[in-house]
């Protein structure tokens, strides 16, 4: 789709009973069990932020409209308003409590940053945590309630709600003192005080029917939950994110091993599971725009995706920056779509520009820092170039593209894997085979196929399988690319207005049409509107309601795309 221009894991002692904490991330339980009834053992317990949160509330925006670090509560009379009361209402979503879990303990902890004597108590709730100050309800089932407020997080007993898994939302209602209390937020800067729900379970034999990658029960949704990625500030990468993961092994090409990774990163069993997540705009932190999601749908992402220009500056193109260093660290996979432009200016690059040598300095120091990474990472020039006519001919993408990978070898680049990616519309196909560089330069096949539906004015509604089928039969049939691995470089589906879950579906289907396709060796969700307009019938982000986020992250649990080398382990 043509566009122009981990969560942190937190350690606390305690007891060695299995402790997860749940709220946009599912912790899948690998530890074996035994036949009779104990506890797991864990070393650690896992922080992982909660999906959404709102404070309700009946007083009038005051005109700030920024995204809030902070919840609120307040009783009905409220700071010498008599209709000035406010709830703090949170949702999280448990997707890893196994089916043979018993004595069941749900503990919310939010934190606040001084004492005060006042009474809260947690509720069910009802209402919307995506939404901004919606109304206050009248208040549900009480779960429990804290007398005297503490410095520091406080803590609910809400096993009451939390029964399995499922979207659970929770109000804190304050009483006692008529002044707020503000608590940190899923937003807050500082990840360290974020709210949590920390599950505690035992468990026994496993249930012989139990499949090995559960799925969010259709109708566990007890509220409408969450869920756009946060978009607070955070200026720079922080060095306290998880622990990298080891470099993959690479075995010989026939190994036949699952879990290994070919010199051109080809896994040896399933798919690659990625993301391109746009950057929020008003903190250009590219680290946050990828775990924000990864919070959501509760892995780390094997792939991430972005895109860069020949400007050779800044992180738009002097790549990689210092946060896809990090994240390179950490485990992931880089893949820079490099693109013929400068983004800032608008300016567009023709392929004579590129293969005349007007831009072998910029060719030559992004190869050099590629180069200086020291590890496999894929690389693509100019991304859909069938829709490029200002750029040149097809003959021209071909010099140029060979151009820019003769350059790299010279300079010695021997950890680039050349991606050749292409729009896969049926209207191009008669220019495929004109726009293929040749084997020789390219390491991957990959297009970027869409289920639009009414996106594009259409109203067709295509399936997983018939979305990335056509270009991969069309590509047998022609031989272009034979023998190599094919990525989806971006990915992505519409909702369907009359029927909620038809995208989750999409999405839970999703892992079943790579399994049919099995020359797909990567897929990377686009989660941007790109050239669509967002309107009541059309949004293409994966996380847009809780519907679509529990179906891609059912598909992001599937074994298939859970390679133990990368950075969904």
């Amino acid at each position: 789709m043509t566009r122009r221009g981990l969560h942190r894991l937190i350690r606390h002692p305690g007891p060695r009973r299995k402790a997860v904490v749940l709220g946009a991330l599912g912790i899948t339980v690998v530890l074996g069990l035994t036949a009779t009834m104990v506890p797991l053992l864990a070393d650690d317990d896992l922080s992982i932020p909660v999906v959404a949160d709102t404070t309700a509330t009946s007083v009038a925006q005051d005109g700030d409209n920024s995204v809030k670090t902070t919840l609120a509560t307040c009783p009905a009379r409220c700071d010498g308003n008599p209709r000035g009361g406010r709830d703090a209402v949170l949702a999280f979503m448990v997707t890893s409590l196994p089916a043979n879990a018993t004595n069941v303990r749900a503990t919310l902890r939010v934190h606040t940053w001084q004492a005060f004597k006042a009474t809260v108590t947690a509720h069910a709730s009802t209402l919307d945590a995506t939404a901004q100050r919606p109304a206050p309800e009248r208040v549900g089932t009480v779960l429990d309630t804290v007398t005297g407020i503490g410095k520091g997080f406080n803590e609910w007993d809400v096993s009451g709600l939390v029964t399995g898994n499922g979207i659970w939302t929770v109000s804190l209602a304050q009483a006692g003192l008529d002044t707020r209390i503000y608590w940190a937020s899923a937003e807050n800067r500082n990840v360290d005080v974020r709210p949590n729900l920390v599950l505690t379970y035992s468990v026994g034999a496993r249930p012989p029917s139990a499949p090995p990658s559960a799925t969010l029960p259709p109708t566990a949704e007890p509220t409408r939950p969450p869920v756009s990625p946060s978009a607070s500030p955070s200026l720079s990468p922080t060095p306290t994110r998880p622990t990298p993961t080891p470099s993959a092994t690479r075995p010989p090409a026939d190994s036949g091993k699952c879990g290994q990774v070919s010199e051109k990163l080809v896994p040896s069993c399933g798919a690659w599971w990625g993301m391109y997540s746009p950057t929020n705009p008003q903190t250009w932190d590219h680290g946050r725009a990828i775990t924000d999601v990864e919070a959501q749908v509760g892995r780390k992402f094997d792939v991430v995706h972005r895109y860069h220009d020949f400007s050779n500056t800044g992180s738009n193109g002097a790549f990689p920056d210092a946060y896809q260093q990090q994240q390179m660290r950490e485990g992931r996979l880089m893949f820079f779509a490099w693109e013929s432009r400068v983004f800032s200016s608008g300016t567009v690059l023709t392929w004579k520009d590129v293969y005349s040598g007007r831009y072998d300095e910029t060719i030559d120091a992004v190869a050099g820092r590629i180069r200086a990474v020291g590890q496999p990472v894929f690389i693509g020039f100019d991304h859909e170039p069938e829709d490029e006519p200002a750029k040149g001919s097809d003959a021209d993408f071909v010099r140029a593209w060979r151009y820019v990978h003769d350059r790299f070898a010279k300079a010695d680049v021997r950890n680039a894997v050349w991606v050749w990616t292409m729009m896969g519309w049926s209207g191009h196909y008669n220019r495929y085979a004109g726009l293929y560089p040749g084997d020789r330069y390219v390491d991957w096949v990959a297009w970027d196929p869409y289920n639009f539906h009414v996106c594009n004015g259409s109203t067709v509604w295509k399936s997983p399988s018939t979305t990335v089928g056509s270009f991969y039969r069309w590509l047998d049939e022609k031989g272009i690319g034979a023998g190599k691995p094919r990525m989806l470089a971006e990915f992505g589906t519409n909702f369907d207005a009359g029927d909620p879950n038809a995208k989750r579906r999409w999405f839970e289907e999703f892992p079943a049409a790579l399994k049919a396709h099995p020359k797909i060796k990567a897929a990377i969700y686009f989660n941007s509107p790109g050239m669509t307009t967002t309107t009541k019938t059309c949004n293409m982000t994966m996380n847009h309601d809780a519907a679509s986020l529990a179906g891609f992250t059912a598909a992001g649990r599937d074994s298939y795309l859970r390679q133990p080398t990368g950075g969904s382990r």
